[in-house]
């Protein structure tokens, strides 16, 4: 019965709500929802999407901070069958257009002021734009109607919304489409090793099934309290939502500036489930942790790149009571696999097997399975595998291919991600990361393309070559290193502050490299290409 329920990823939540609607469900600095309370908004906001025409499939991208409206924004796109895109907030305007167009997004969800910094040059595919906030005087002076006012900056002019009016827009007498588990149900961006990021296809079984799977090894129940750091545009992050609202526990949502926010809203919200990636837990490792919360404490994980040893034995010796998940993922089939907690302080360099519902497999270059201690791509099958990517074909076709062993009586192959990590497995069939097939540099959870980063140092006028290279970082895991040649006629110190406040206002802070080192000239290899490996070499140790 349970399963012909979850065929979409708002009935995680109504199913809920059916079975305990005053429970806590959601919350945010404003205050909690129970889960009748965020059904009847969604449902609410659903019907709102209705009068300007969602239909089957189209885009809707959230561009707005971690918080309540954000999550019933999410809920609202797939109850109207929509598929919902959300962005990280602290992404800057010429990245956020491009996910804008790269998905021809029909409406945008956002604040004014950043709407006010995508408007010059945002798609035109955009016909709808929802401001959460309140209509200011520089809005208040283009009013044409009670709801809409026109954006009088762009060309094809689309209609500006506001949240208090839009809802009042909220139209029942339209009937919601149906949905159903292989329907597309959201795009999550992330870096491609070309460049731009490339937009990660997931229908609503990719999502069910993921919070089923990581629900079931966390062993969540109702009583547990999760506490959503991570932006909910990167899919561990938004794994915090679907696994609770699965087993019909609460999650609270924070944005924190500092460490000991997050110890304190552990303790002030009661939290019992804490997911964070490698650099937070560094930086908590070292904080003093109240005894109410070191007993609250239930269970703690860890993905997004590899915790150290001494970061593991901070965290057990100040939470002796809390289970420690070690956890690897990729947002091609959200997660993969984790360590259970009593092989942590035995295997603590693993990332475990895989997670229910999911098949791993270590295929060397000859197409074999990787015998033990030898090294290979990991690839992964199941029902959690992605879509593909959106509207790369070809992308598609590099990542997601057959799978390994597929039976050649079918006509159709499963297909798998070859994920580009190359790992070995232990007698025991336990899993360690060796490294990346590709220049994806993983930095502070997040995966970057060194491509991309190369492109904003080109666009400085005094950068003449750049090549962008991972370092080992004792606390970031790698650190992005620029390299770059500039013209004998530049200043050096002057230069140095031109890039610096370039990179600052282009790129997010994740993205920035942590040095930059200037050569007369960059070395190249026999075909006129950088010599990559020559440059990385030199910074292999430099921040030990």
């Amino acid at each position: 019965m349970q399963q012909a329920i979850l065929q979409s990823l708002h009935s995680l939540l109504f199913a809920q709500a059916n079975i305990r609607p005053n429970d806590r469900a959601l919350g945010d600095s404003s205050g909690w929802l129970s889960y009748q309370a965020l059904q009847n908004h969604i449902k609410n906001l659903a019907m709102s999407f209705s009068s300007i025409d969602i239909s089957k499939g189209e885009r809707v991208v959230i561009y707005l901070p971690k918080s309540n409206q954000a999550v019933m924004c999410m809920f609202a796109t797939s109850v109207s069958g929509g598929v919902f895109v959300p962005i990280n907030p602290v992404l800057k305007a010429k990245q956020v257009n491009h996910i804008v167009d790269d998905c021809q997004a029909k409406v945008l969800i956002t604040t004014q002021q950043r709407y006010q910094t995508l408007s010059e040059s945002l798609p035109n595919s955009v016909e709808h734009i929802i401001l959460i906030d309140s209509c200011s005087a520089v809005f208040a002076q283009s009013i044409l109607s009670p709801c809409y006012v026109r954006d009088e900056t762009s060309a094809y002019k689309p209609k500006v919304c506001f949240w208090e009016q839009f809802l009042t827009l909220a139209n029942d007498s339209v009937a919601l489409p149906t949905v159903i588990s292989t329907d597309i149900a959201a795009i999550f961006y992330t870096s491609g090793s070309t460049g731009a990021p490339k937009g990660v296809v997931l229908s609503h079984q990719n999502l069910v099934v993921g919070a089923a799977s990581v629900s079931q090894y966390l062993a969540i129940t109702p009583s547990d309290r999760v506490l959503a750091v991570l932006p909910l545009s990167f899919d561990y992050g938004f794994s915090q939502l679907t696994t609770s609202f699965f087993a019909g526990g609460s999650c609270f949502l924070m944005e924190y500036l500092f460490p000991q926010d997050i110890i304190n809203s552990l303790e002030q919200h009661s939290i019992t489930g804490l997911s964070l990636i490698p650099t937070l837990w560094n930086k908590l490792s070292v904080m003093n942790w109240p005894e109410s919360v070191t007993k609250q404490l239930r269970y703690f994980c860890n993905s997004g790149g590899a915790m150290p040893r001494t970061t593991l034995d901070k965290l057990l010796d100040k939470l002796p009571t809390s289970k420690p998940f070690l956890m690897y993922g990729l947002t091609e089939a959200f997660r993969s696999c984790y360590l259970p907690p009593e092989e942590a302080t035995s295997r603590p360099n693993s990332f475990g097997k895989a997670i229910p519902n999911a098949r791993i497999y270590v295929i060397n270059s000859l197409g074999e399975e990787c015998e033990p201690g030898e090294e290979g791509e990991l690839v992964h099958c199941g029902p959690l595998v992605a879509q593909g990517y959106w509207n790369s074909p070809a992308k598609t076709a590099q990542r997601f291919k057959a799978a390994p062993f597929s039976r050649s009586e079918l006509n159709r192959q499963e297909l798998a991600v070859w994920s580009g990590d190359i790992v070995k497995k232990d007698a025991d069939g336990y899993l360690y990361f060796v490294s990346r097939n590709d220049d994806l540099i993983k930095t502070s959870g997040y995966r970057v393309s060194a491509t991309e980063v190369e492109d904003v140092l080109y666009a400085c006028s005094q950068v003449e070559e750049a090549v962008v290279v991972p370092a080992d970082h004792p606390e970031l895991g790698q650190a992005i290193v620029a390299v770059v040649a500039v013209s004998e006629d530049y200043d050096l110190f002057a230069t140095r502050r031109a890039i610096g406040r370039h990179i600052t206002t282009e790129l997010p802070n994740f993205m920035r490299p942590k040095f930059i080192d200037f050569w007369p000239e960059l070395p190249k290899n026999p075909n006129g290409k950088f010599d990559r490996a020559k440059i990385k070499s030199k910074y292999n140790h430099f921040f030990e």
